[in-house]
């Protein structure tokens, strides 16, 4: 049910591009430095890294669900249903992003482990209570398939824009004499708090919550949602290539620092490549559109992670170390996964109807943190994956330099493992996830009745009341 006369504008996409930009400030540097900083600044193991990586991801994803349940079991307020719970909980998580970049100098080795396991696993619970509303705003904005596409671009924007400023500023200012220093992590951690209140600000002011489900407030019961989930194959379909997708990503922004600053020995370069990821989905963002109403959403991200999977396994065989040729190589990859990334939130919104299409309940956030749910087991996965890798390859934390043998495992880790997990989703979206073009069509038809009969009922209803 339309609950505002605020029609769908720029405004919303503006306001829920800004959503993603706050959140990617902090999310984007974690990823690609947190590894990094408790390595070279707290002289911490990449082992144990890895296992705090694991531990606090795992907790993340059953935060999401809980508190993704949380949020549809509440009525809507006067703001929406969303946005009130996603500005309430960003000032503690950037206080907690700000702190986990800290060093307190003096300290034994001890306290600096249990300093990061606190703040990092304070901060991703946090996160959780922010992204999970954020997240499920896109399918009460509006209810109108292009109109979720282009939130989703929109999205994506945000992300790029915050992956440019973190990925080409921050290399430049945390490293002195190529060495990491730990009071430049700290200043670049506190711009960015402010920077990302500011943004959530900005999302929580510009946009409007619409759709009001009729179902609104109702008791909800897990068995139906399970048994929902279960024939839910666009759903499981899209959570299976989150899964397999995240592994690779975050494993790449964390094995990035490592491979340019001990392969290549050209930490620019880093600056470089993170420019590229983050601008491509922006350079993209033009062509979207056109690009999925002729081919459809599935058909296009298909050949995309296609084209990237076989971009990274060139990159997995390129001889010597011309660091050009090699970011050249990385943009084709970078074009190809960033149109499946600019596009994935719509998927997200696709795989919430189809899930009220079997059960006849609206269930927005439950949904959407179950995809989340994926997301943070691929992060547990990458970061366990990325510690181990660290110490399978012999990295040795805090040394001045590593031998040729382990910079080279590094860069075969930070190449082939996301031409293989490419790979996997691009199978996986042409073979298993089955909401084509025909198919969506008929999905968003169907559902726009029983809206229409769903509000005559009610409507008949408070006529008689």
């Amino acid at each position: 049910m339309i609950n505002s006369n605020k029609k769908f504008g720029v405004s919303d996409k503006i306001g829920y591009m800004f959503g993603d930009f706050g959140n990617d400030f902090f999310f984007i540097f974690v990823a690609s430095f947190l590894m990094l900083f408790y390595t070279d600044i707290m002289g911490i193991s990449g082992a144990i890294v890895g296992v705090l990586f694991l531990v606090a991801r795992v907790w993340d994803a059953i935060m999401d669900v809980a508190w993704g349940r949380f949020i549809d079991s509440r009525k809507p307020g006067e703001k929406g249903k969303f946005k009130p719970w996603m500005m309430r909980m960003s000032l503690p998580l950037v206080i907690f992003g700000v702190l986990m970049f800290t060093k307190i100098p003096g300290m034994s080795n001890q306290f600096h482990m249990i300093y990061a396991f606190a703040t990092y696993i304070i901060w991703g619970s946090l996160y959780s209570t922010v992204n999970i509303p954020y997240g499920s705003m896109a399918s009460v904005i509006t209810g109108d398939p292009t109109e979720r596409a282009s939130l989703s671009t929109f999205r994506s924007i945000g992300a790029a824009i915050a992956g440019t400023i973190v990925s080409v500023v921050v290399p430049l200012v945390i490293f002195v004499n190529n060495k990491a220093d730990a009071g430049r992590f700290s200043m670049i951690a506190i711009v960015f708090a402010v920077l990302a209140m500011g943004c959530y600000s900005l999302c929580y002011f510009l946009t409007t919550e619409r759709i009001v489900s009729q179902d609104a407030g109702k008791k909800l019961y897990w068995r139906v949602t399970l048994a929902g989930m279960k024939r839910n194959k666009p759903l499981i379909a899209l959570i299976c290539a989150a899964l397999v997708l995240l592994v690779s990503t975050m494993l790449v922004s964390a094995m990035n620092s490592y491979m340019f600053k001990d392969y290549f020995h050209n930490t620019k370069a880093l600056s470089i490549a993170g420019l590229i990821s983050a601008v491509t989905p922006i350079l993209l963002a033009p062509f979207i559109a056109p690009i999925i109403k002729r081919f459809g959403k599935k058909e296009s991200a298909s050949v995309a992670v296609f084209i990237a999977a076989i971009a990274y396994f060139v990159l997995f065989l390129f001889p010597g170390k011309n660091v050009t040729l090699f970011l050249g190589v990385m943009f084709i990859g970078y074009l190809g996964i960033g149109l499946f990334n600019t596009t994935i939130w719509a998927f997200v919104t696709d795989v919430i109807d189809y899930q009220e299409y079997l059960t006849d309940t609206r269930e927005d956030a439950t949904i959407y943190s179950m995809y989340s749910f994926a997301r943070k087991i691929g992060q547990a996965v990458a970061g366990g994956l990325s510690g181990a890798a660290l110490s399978a390859v012999g990295y040795v934390a805090g040394a001045p330099a590593q031998t040729e043998q382990v910079a080279s495992s590094l860069k075969s880790f930070a190449t082939l493992i996301p031409a293989i997990a490419y790979l996997i989703v691009f199978l996986i979206l042409t073979f298993v996830y089955p909401l084509n073009k025909k198919k969506l069509e008929e999905l968003t038809s169907n559902l726009k009745e029983r809206h229409e009969i769903k509000a005559k009922n009610a409507e008949i209803i408070a006529n008689q009341e």
